[in-house]
């Protein structure tokens, strides 16, 4: 293996000195970028870009290509794994994802199976394997998987919703059908996490989107207990280095000492908490990723350049820092405005 040329980005989340804080962005290779619309299009669809270990490389490395960011993320949809258990994922135009088949009953969960990644997945660390080799060693690559709750809300709702009822009615109604689910989901996204690991990701990040959702109770029974399921179950070292593992709950913001507890590396923090608030709360245990509102970046130079600045004044000393947005960036942000956060960053952040 390459050398890293630039571990900024995994010594921040080790809380090991740092140069500078690092930055990535979510969604960093996505619809705001001209040249990721242009390969999107030559791709045929979404899934099939997503299939395309050369084009998923190609989009992953598009924003490398124009800011100075300090980590890659693979290319990929938090919806493949419910897809490999035959769901049948679709994107609707205007839509957003969609599947064919969808989770109601016990019946529902005991037909399907925990995919094998390297089989009903190998397209995904086909893409690992492929950007690994692009990147040279340049920035190291982080892997992902949607939680095992936000996953289920979209497998019981049958795509995005805004009221949530249909999962949160059988959570309620039949919470045995709903844990023998996440229970399988679970077992799925350590497998798959692990498979993305053994094929070259360097950091690992569960996206559980829908926590917020959820009662403090609920929360932890039906989310966070399967998440530490999870990092319990995690490959923590490859290469020969320690392998971070990133927990983020939109909307989590109360529960950040839970989830502390659970062992990850770093927590994902939304825009809805002041850093220097959460870093008071969960002290060195674990380093902060985060939390610039994205919509800061329809703001003016100045005003992004000030955002940056109090973040990073308000997290104060230690390297255990990762700048990021409190969510994905917008499709309609000029990408220029991103160069402007990346390169304010690097100079607020000097250490």
């Amino acid at each position: 293996m390459v050398a890293l040329q630039n571990d900024r980005f995994l010594r921040a989340l080790l809380g090991q000195p740092v140069d500078t804080t690092p930055v990535w962005i979510m969604r960093q290779a996505g619809r705001y970028l001209p040249e990721y619309r242009a390969t999107r299009e030559k791709a045929g669809s979404f899934m099939d870009l997503c299939r395309n270990a050369d084009l998923a490389s190609e989009v992953t490395l598009q924003p490398l290509e124009r800011f100075d960011l300090d980590a890659a993320i693979l290319f990929s949809d938090i919806l493949t794994i419910p897809d490999a258990m035959g769901l049948g994922l679709y994107f609707a135009e205007g839509e957003g994802p969609r599947f064919k088949k969808v989770i109601r009953s016990q019946a529902d969960v005991e037909k399907i199976g925990i995919p094998d990644p390297e089989q009903e997945l190998s397209y995904v660390m086909n893409a690992v394997r492929t950007i690994r080799r692009d990147l040279n060693g340049s920035i190291p690559l982080i892997g992902f998987s949607g939680s095992p709750w936000t996953l289920a809300t979209y497998m019981v709702e049958g795509g995005s919703s805004k009221d949530f009822g249909k999962v949160k009615g059988m959570m309620y109604e039949n919470p045995q059908a709903m844990h023998l689910l996440l229970e399988k989901l679970a077992d799925s996204v350590t497998l798959y996490l692990n498979a993305q690991i053994a094929a070259g990701a360097q950091a690992v990040m569960i996206f559980d989107t829908w926590g917020g959702l959820l009662t403090p109770k609920t929360y932890q029974e039906f989310s966070l207990q399967y998440m530490q399921r999870i990092i319990d179950g995690l490959q923590r070292e490859a290469e020969g280095r320690e392998v971070p593992v990133t927990l983020f709950t939109k909307g989590g913001a109360q529960w950040l000492e839970l989830m502390a507890d659970t062992g990850c590396t770093a927590l994902g923090l939304d825009w809805t908490i002041n850093i220097a608030d959460a870093k008071k709360r969960v002290g060195d245990r674990v380093a902060l990723q985060g939390n610039m509102d994205p919509c800061v970046l329809y703001g003016s130079e100045e005003t992004i350049r000030k955002q940056v600045k109090e973040i990073i004044t308000d997290f104060g000393d230690g390297s255990a820092h990762v700048f990021n947005l409190g969510h994905g960036i917008h499709q309609h942000i000029n990408p220029d405005r991103v160069n402007v956060l990346v390169d304010a960053v690097h100079e607020f952040g000097k250490r």
